[in-house]
């Protein structure tokens, strides 16, 4: 059976940032817009007054303290508070598929490689463009990569289930060398109005290509040593925007439609669960936990990294042992852990060990056990 070894991470980041006081500005005056309409309704008890958000707010609740978006301006209006991005014509490289392609050209750049080495590209993210063509073609035409595409849907996990899908590709033969690319406009499904969670994302498109072992020449190669996935069903974090929702009367713009999730519910039950998971991963791979230098977690929360890192080694994580990126980049749901990845493994030195585990809707979980050649 084929070794395997990731030996190239790209990572486009869109150009316009949003900070914790320009958003908390914009949701404030809508807060104050929409309690001012409504004084009277509010008054008789028909309906609530909404609360405002503060900068000390998201921080304490999250270590988010901005995010990338594709488009600031519809963002920050307060009277939209949706991004604007037109749809291109059908001939026309999509925006995700532009994303995707200048990470992956990265990636590539990073393993040595050029398109003619990579059979597959999976695209994997927590929301596609559109139904088909698949995303994963498109992208495997503008990059010229003669072989197959396919996406995937796993949330915020999307990223290392596409991992376990490449290893398997390579592992029979299928494939030399395979890119997985994670497109996440998170924007375009985050509630904007919603106090509990209108800070939590931003934009992002990571890649990543696993290739054979014998055939890679980076410097920069990860074996990769253990894997494992679990899925288990949750309403906690939903989002029911779909196809079908032009054959229901109640329409596409009910804010079930966007991302929503009962956070306490989710922080409780995730945490212990992806600690069990790496912590079984990483014994299954023949290794205990102090052998593991660095944990590249999943960038929802800050809190929630900070105890499945304590569930895990017993101690606080020192921020080398588990990096994050939360404070700049926020929830890029699927591109978050590999985000941490891609800025935080040059310094490792060959042999040492390292974790990559996301989890998210579902609810799922997908860990990664790597070792630096």
């Amino acid at each position: 059976m084929n070794q395997v070894v990731i030996s190239g991470t790209g990572l486009y980041t869109p150009a316009e940032s949003v900070s914790n006081e320009e958003l908390v500005a914009c949701f404030n005056a809508y807060v104050e817009q929409y309690n001012h309409d409504n004084a009277a309704a509010i008054a008789a008890g028909e309906l609530t007054a909404l609360e405002g958000s503060s900068t000390a707010f998201i921080e304490k609740a999250s270590g988010i303290q901005s995010r990338y978006v594709m488009n600031k301006e519809g963002v920050l209006d307060v009277k939209r508070m949706v991004p604007r991005i037109p749809e291109r014509a059908d001939d026309e490289q999509s925006i995700m598929c532009e994303m995707a392609v200048a990470a992956a050209r990265q990636a590539l750049e990073r393993a040595g490689k050029t398109a003619a080495d990579v059979d597959a590209v999976l695209c994997a993210a927590s929301n596609m463009q559109r139904a088909y063509p698949a995303m994963a073609v498109e992208i495997q035409n503008a990059l010229g990569i003669d072989g197959y595409g396919f996406d995937m849907n796993v949330a915020c996990s999307s990223a290392t289930f596409g991992i376990q899908a490449a290893v398997g590709a390579i592992q029979s033969g299928q494939a030399r060398a395979v890119l997985v690319v994670n497109p996440e406009i998170t924007s375009g499904h985050l509630n904007w109005r919603d106090r509990d969670s209108h800070f939590i994302f931003g934009d992002a498109c990571t890649a990543i290509l696993i290739e054979r072992a014998d055939l890679a020449t980076s410097a920069h190669q990860f074996e990769i040593v253990g894997l494992k996935l679990k899925t288990q069903f949750s309403n906690n974090i939903r989002n029911n925007f779909g196809f079908l929702n032009r054959a229901d009367e109640s329409g596409v713009g009910q804010p079930d439609k966007l991302f929503r999730q009962q956070g306490r519910k989710v922080f409780k039950d995730v945490c212990p669960m992806a600690a069990e998971v790496i912590t079984t991963t990483v014994q299954q791979a023949g290794l205990a936990v102090n052998d593991i230098s660095r944990f590249w977690l999943h960038q929802a929360n800050l809190n929630m990294n900070l105890l499945i890192a304590r569930l895990i080694l017993g101690r606080d994580a020192t921020p080398e042992e588990s990096p994050t990126i939360l404070n700049e980049y926020a929830n890029t749901s699927s591109a978050g852990s590999i985000i941490a990845f891609h800025k935080y493994q040059d310094d490792l030195q060959s042999g040492q060990q390292g974790v990559i585990c996301s989890f998210g809707a579902g609810y799922s979980i997908g860990c990664v056990v790597v070792r630096k050649r």
